[in-house]
């Protein structure tokens, strides 16, 4: 009781501090739209056993397993294996297309975005995304196949980003049963988690679901949330102010949410609002987190939720780097080459920073 009584207290005050960032309530006056406008935005039709028909509006590609020898923009190798046989996911694995020799790099498992609703590792944006943070860091990265929702609602996704962790661990302890580009250049104690949009919400429930385990002999070092997907019942103040905003209107995004969280659930479950702590998470788990990447730009509707939780984060005594660029907008990196080098070169420095902190320390 004592320790409920405390959370909420915190909690409290944590609204208290950052209280000029939220409006009263859902009655803000916005513009109406229908659930068909929602719908065609998104390129999405409702089926009648509650499954989503999706357009593919952005195209899927193969993985390239092998060296192209006529390409000239070839930088890195990828290739699908399977991870849960019976949810039928995988991973995406890419390595440096010339890694140097006898160099251990890191490993990065990263988590695409789309809402939890749209997308997939396949999507050629997220898969050219993961061949430039491969070459550019270098590291080896394992994009996760996650489950969409509604057929698949939150944990869901956070289940598929437990596997992938836990496939990470099972390479470092089998030895000469793991994948040969694993076993050739992984540290096992150089390991992050990177998502973005809905997979930065992953990496967060994932990495606060990883503190329970023993992962031993893996270790994440960190975790990078760029533009991470969060909600709430009560609008924030960018929220109201880019509610027709050109990448995630508000009756957008409130529908993804209807999508994704638990039947019944509202915008203020801690899988959408993860100020809502003490029914998965108390805070002296939130406490133990890695360092903390947080990107952000003013241009997002999202923007002042990310910078909430860096508070937090931060009153809770985690360390936080936070990037909170003037302008821009949800998913600029990937129609915008500038934005996507300077967010590379920002999660580049991070790693490297990050682990020559630890070896100071150490």
């Amino acid at each position: 009781m004592a320790m409920a009584i405390y959370n909420i207290l915190l909690l409290f005050l944590c609204f208290c501090q950052l209280g000029h960032k939220i409006t009263a309530s859902d009655e803000h006056k916005t513009p109406s739209h229908t659930l068909q406008e929602a719908y065609d935005v998104l390129g999405i039709k409702p089926n009648p056993d509650g499954s989503l028909t999706r357009e593919i509006r952005i195209p899927m590609v193969n993985a390239t397993p092998n060296v192209e020898p006529t390409s000239t923009t070839q930088i890195a190798l990828s290739k699908d294996i399977p991870l849960n046989p019976f949810t039928k996911t995988f991973i995406r694995l890419y390595k440096p297309l010339n890694p140097t020799k006898n160099s251990k790099i890191p490993l990065i498992i990263y988590l695409h975005g789309g809402d939890f609703v749209l997308f997939s590792a396949k999507t050629v944006i997220f898969h050219e995304f993961c061949n430039q943070i491969s070459a550019q860091f270098p590291a080896v990265v394992a994009s996760v196949e996650y489950r969409l929702a509604p057929e698949h609602r939150l944990p869901a996704a956070y289940d598929d980003a437990m596997d992938a962790i836990m496939w990470a661990r099972s390479q470092a302890v089998c030895g000469n049963g793991s994948d040969a580009w694993i076993k050739q250049l992984v540290d096992f104690s150089h390991v992050f988690l990177l998502g973005s949009s809905a997979g930065g919400n992953a990496v967060y429930h994932a990495a606060l679901r990883a503190l329970d385990l023993n992962l031993s002999p893996i270790k994440i070092r960190g975790m990078i949330m760029n533009q991470p997907y969060f909600g709430g019942v009560h609008r924030t103040e960018s929220e109201i102010k880019l509610s027709e905003d050109a990448y995630i209107p508000l009756y957008v995004n409130d529908l993804l949410w209807t999508f994704s969280l638990p039947k019944n659930a509202n915008r203020d479950h801690e899988f959408c609002n993860p100020l809502m702590i003490g029914r998965s998470y108390d805070l002296g788990k939130i406490k133990r987190l890695p360092r903390v990447m947080m990107k952000g730009d003013d241009g997002d509707p999202l923007v002042d939720r990310e910078k909430m939780l860096v508070k937090f984060l931060e009153a809770n005594g985690v360390e936080v780097v936070s990037i909170f660029n003037e302008g821009g907008h949800h998913g600029i990196e990937l129609s915008n080459t500038t934005a996507a080098q300077e967010l590379y070169d920002a999660m580049k420095n991070f790693i490297h920073s990050t682990l020559k902190f630890k070896h100071i320390n150490h």
